[in-house]
């Protein structure tokens, strides 16, 4: 190891003059994008709740009345017969995600000397100091209020709340008020969704410290000042915002920056810092700034930081709801993709890493997502399917969980095994606390409900038939979307029957549930020795696609794995040669370097990620983009890029250990702290050229598998007893 540690924050020695280069902070409700230069900070104020009302028809199409024939003409031989299996409507994105405004504090021009600007991702805090100016911004976990503190001798700014970022409305209705109070001003700007009553509106308290305060609307001229605290809050409401009562609760925080800090860092620092990756970097690249770091794309230590950057991204996303595409941030109206939670594979990577990474606080916000729209879920498989139980739809904005986004090409209404995988971190969550929540096992049996009555139909040799099915978001060479037996329905609805029946023990429903997984068809190997995206005879693989929707049954999953189905292990590493990047999605190439982790293929995850790490796809923010280039501000690299650092080191079942499964050899040194495993036990590894040591600590007693390059042992391990291992490196 190095002499000096890995950094755990980010710097640059300049501004950032776009918004995609601000440095993040936030507390899984309220988000803060600071950027600017050294006489104008922005601070961009977000809330998860921020979308835009409005839009066509949203409940999900009536179809349940047809299912029957259509699934007679897939059957039958008919490829494109669910491209009219619609209700008509035109494809509708869900309600887009939106900034509320920004903070503006603009200072008189002056020097500019020593400029730096930091984000310390132990506290969340971003700090800008410039000729004598320090300012503090942070989203307080503990009071729920996002934080701005300037200090300076004899501080001269100006401060209002502005909603003119790109593509804000032009029918937005906005109304300002400012007032002083005895502690300085409030500030507030209500912004009303066109055509509509529904609003945002923040309110920021102003807390002088010396100096003189004047009125000059929209907001305030700040003179001779000692420090200035900004405390803002921002609500999504129907009809107008009590203003009065949102000052007098923002009056009642304590007015000390310090004792704020406290107060969220005790929660903040506590979650950061269960888990550390170190990976033996030079000092000197350690201490670059993030811009300079990501263009030697193959240092160790930009690999250090961007692990530790995304797990405080995901972090500070993560509370209210899980992290949507762009995180909790976006500084411009038009977000691509309409910001939204995108559960057929952007969700589900971003935060795949949570159990082992030690952090519950994103798998509680996802499970906040998940229990809040369950109701629609059940009107998805009542409107489409006619069952009982549940189906996730493909897309959601967190108010709606109705599938309604869908088309002929994208006919994400027939998807049915999102609510498997939009459940697994739930689980994998309980395996690695020892616990059952029954929130979960409730939710379980309703996928598992929808099942007993979506799978009806048989093919010659009496395995029932996943009709229809769709794997996104993809069709075969020689057929339409909507199909049968994609692997991907066919894995989901093994997993879900059977976990559901393990969560509901000695039950008559966990025997049938048992018997109906049982009755699944296998998955097929096709002529290129490849595992098929589609168990069907006749229908041909298309390998050049960014989703490896197929290979579910590899990761998320452990139903293929090389140590217990060598032989479909080995057909699924087929598909995964052949399968191609299409567009060069970001998420693409790490849920590749995922499933190649599983299949213990240290090469393939290493080009994987040097694929992102080579491809331009990180702001100065270390926030990601959606394509190289930097092209579409997205959260899917940042979030997921942990997961795959994790995953090539350690990787568990409830019953399995696997240590150094697929160690790229640029790595030859470094160390992984904390990290949980599905069988209740936390471990630390550390590892060289000849030889790894892994400390296990376990919460419970339990007797596992270790895999390693060595072979396979037997551990018993004893809850409170720690066991060292130690093990050939490669």
């Amino acid at each position: 190891m190095t002499a000096s540690a890995p950094v755990h924050g980010t710097w640059e020695p300049h501004p950032a003059t776009r918004w995609e280069d601000g440095f993040l902070s936030g507390n899984g409700r309220h988000g803060a994008l600071v950027f600017g230069d050294p006489h104008a900070e922005r601070v961009v104020v977000t809330h998860h709740t921020l979308v835009r009302p409005g839009g066509r028809d949203r409940r999900p199409p009536q179809l349940a009345e047809g299912l029957p024939a259509l699934r007679d003409r897939l059957l039958a031989g008919d490829t494109t017969a669910a491209e009219d299996f619609t209700d008509g409507r035109p494809l509708q994105w869900v309600r887009p995600f939106h900034p509320a405004f920004q903070v503006r504090l603009a200072r008189p021009l002056g020097g500019g000397a020593g400029y730096r600007r930091d984000v310390d991702f132990t506290t969340g805090v971003v700090s800008t100091t410039c000729a004598g100016l320090t300012s503090r911004v942070f989203v307080s976990r503990a009071d729920d209020v996002v934080v701005q503190h300037v200090d300076g001798p004899g501080l001269t700014l100006d401060i209002d709340l502005d909603p003119r970022l790109p593509g804000a409305p032009a029918g937005l209705g906005v109304g300002h008020k400012a007032v002083l109070t005895p502690e300085g001003a409030l500030l507030s700007l209500r912004a009303r969704y066109p055509d509509s009553d529904r609003a945002c509106t923040g309110v920021t308290q102003v807390v002088v410290t010396g100096g003189t305060t004047t009125l000059v609307p929209p907001g305030v001229h700040i003179e001779g000042a000692r420090s200035v605290l900004l405390l803002t809050r921002v609500r999504r409401h129907h009809g107008e915002l009590d203003v009065a009562a949102e000052g007098r609760a923002l009056r009642e925080l304590p007015t000390a920056c310090d004792e704020l800090l406290d107060r969220h860092a005790a929660l903040h620092r506590t979650a950061y810092e269960r888990v550390t990756l170190d990976l033996a970097a030079d000092p000197a690249e350690r201490a670059l700034p993030g811009s300079e770091l990501l263009k030697q794309p193959h240092s160790a230590a930009l690999l250090e930081r961007l692990f530790a950057a995304g797990r405080y991204h995901l972090l500070s996303a993560s509370g209210l709801f899980p992290p949507r595409l762009t995180g909790l941030w976006t500084g411009d109206w038009n977000t691509a993709w309409s910001g939204a939670f995108t559960n057929d594979a952007n969700l589900n990577l971003q935060v795949s890493s949570a159990p082992a990474a030690a952090l519950p606080e994103v798998t509680e916000a996802h499970a906040n997502l998940v229990h809040r729209l369950l109701p629609d879920w059940r009107d998805n498989a009542r409107a489409v399917f006619g069952t009982r139980g549940v189906v996730a739809p493909a897309h959601t904005d967190g108010e709606s969980g109705h599938s309604y986004h869908f088309d002929r090409e994208y006919p994400l209404h027939l998807w049915t095994a999102g609510a498997d995988w939009l459940l697994k971190p739930l689980v994998d969550h309980d395996e690695t606390h020892g616990t059952r929540d029954p929130r979960t096992a409730a939710a379980l049996a309703e996928v598992a409900l929808f099942y007993e009555d979506f799978l009806t139909r048989t093919d010659e040799s009496g395995h029932l038939v996943v009709v229809p099915s769709y794997s996104p978001e993809n069709r075969p060479a020689n057929a339409s979307w909507g199909t049968i037996n994609a692997a991907m329905d066919l894995s989901a609805a093994r997993h879900a029957l059977r976990t559901a029946a393990t969560h509901h023990p000695g039950t008559p429903d966990a025997a049938r549930w048992h018997a109906l997984a049982d009755r699944l068809p296998p998955h097929r190997v096709n002529e290129d020795g490849a595992l098929a995206e589609w168990a069907w005879p006749g229908l041909t693989d298309s390998y050049d696609h960014r989703h490896l929707s197929h290979l579910y049954g590899v990761w998320p999953l452990d139903e293929i794995t090389p140590y217990d189905t060598p032989e479909l292990a080995a057909a699924a590493h087929r598909a995964l040669e052949l399968r191609g990047a299409e567009n060069d999605s970001a998420h693409g190439h790490l849920h590749h370097a995922l499933i190649a982790a599983r299949l213990r293929d240290a090469d393939r995850v290493a080009h994987a990620l040097g694929q992102v790490l080579e491809g331009d796809f990180f702001h100065a923010s270390l926030m990601s983009a959606h394509y190289p280039g930097r092209d579409v501000y997205n959260a899917d690299a940042a979030h997921t890029l942990p997961a795959v650092l994790i995953e090539m080191l350690v990787q568990s079942t409830p019953d399995r250990l696997v240590l150094l499964p697929a160690l790229p050899a640029a790595h030859p040194e470094g160390a992984l702290r904390g990290v949980r495993t599905r069988f209740g036990a936390e471990l630390d590894l550390t590892w060289t050229r000849e030889r790894a040591t892994a400390v296990i600590r376990p919460g419970r007693t339990h007797r596992v598998d270790l895999r390693t390059s060595s072979g396979t042992t037997s551990l018993h391990l004893v809850a409170g007893e720690d066991q060292v291992l130690t093990l050939r490196t490669w």
